[in-house]
């Protein structure tokens, strides 16, 4: 389940009011991006920041599935009790299920993870070595405390909370409109890209946000050749929004969809036909 990768992180150059920064280089569309990172960097760049990556998705994968499924199969429990139903060939699952557990077990897998992705976010964005993360990860908790350590969260359950809810929703949706009640990998893989597109699209601009905010971060702490100790004041969510709108209009919050919606589309395919898979293979 793995929202950003190298490629991502450079498609987003932000600096703290929303803005280009100058000695980034510019693009002109996801090819362009591509062409232009491998040209100046390498193409080895394009996987910058893929171990911490791996390293992330791990814990968040393990919380978020145990933690869904459980809520999930306990609400249908506590429905078919509520509803005091004998025949369970005719029960049919509420949207309203998936839903609610997809969005609870979201927030709390982003929550426990959350300062691993911050610390993820730096080392893709500036090619930071574990040694320095190590570092800056002493003096952030310095100057901001443990609160530090969850710089973006509130913008990131906008978008994976939302998305999530969406995700499962649109997916138990597609199975039903298929009358799927065991789907083979295919199906799984088919039903979870289009899910993921359909999430991936609405909650874009919670991506863009929280991107903004934790880049933002580490401008203005990690990155910071003066390091005077001076506690720097961060822009809140709303402001980042209303920066974005000035500087981008509507289409910044949409700024690296392409990528986006090429990436989730296919990790999800792969993350759900692999459940599917497993759920089977382990029954």
């Amino acid at each position: 389940y793995l929202y950003c990768n190298g490629l991502m992180d450079h498609l987003c150059p932000c600096g703290p009011t929303g803005s280009l920064v100058p000695n980034k280089m510019r693009f002109n569309g996801t090819f362009d991006a591509v062409m232009k990172i491998s040209q100046n960097e390498g193409v080895k760049s394009l996987w910058s920041g893929l171990s911490p990556t791996l390293v992330l998705a791990l814990p968040t994968t393990v919380l978020y599935f145990v933690a869904y499924e459980q809520i999930r199969v306990r609400l249908k429990d506590m429905h078919i009790k509520y509803l005091n139903i004998e025949d369970l060939d005719s029960y049919q699952l509420p949207m309203a299920i998936p839903l609610i557990a997809g969005c609870t077990a979201r927030c709390f897998a982003v929550t426990i993870v959350n300062p691993l992705e911050l610390i993820r976010t730096k080392m893709q964005s500036e090619k930071m070595s574990y040694s320095e993360v190590g570092i800056a990860f002493k003096k952030m908790v310095n100057q901001y405390g443990v609160r530090g350590l969850f710089k973006g969260l509130f913008p990131t359950i906008m978008r994976d909370a939302p998305f999530s809810s969406i995700y499962w929703t649109s997916y138990e949706t597609y199975k039903r409109l298929n009358d799927i009640t065991q789907p083979s990998v295919l199906q799984s893989f088919i039903g979870g890209g289009l899910s993921g597109c359909i999430a991936a699209f609405i909650t874009c601009p919670f991506d863009v946000i929280k991107t903004h905010q934790q880049i933002e971060f580490g401008e203005k702490f990690i990155y910071s050749a003066n390091g005077n100790g001076k506690k720097k004041k961060m822009t809140g969510t709303f402001k980042t929004m209303g920066n974005i709108m000035r500087t981008g209009g509507i289409s910044g919050f949409f700024s690296g969809l392409t990528p986006r919606l090429v990436k989730v589309v296919l990790a999800c395919a792969v993350m759900i036909s692999t459940y599917e898979f497993g759920k089977k293979f382990f029954h």
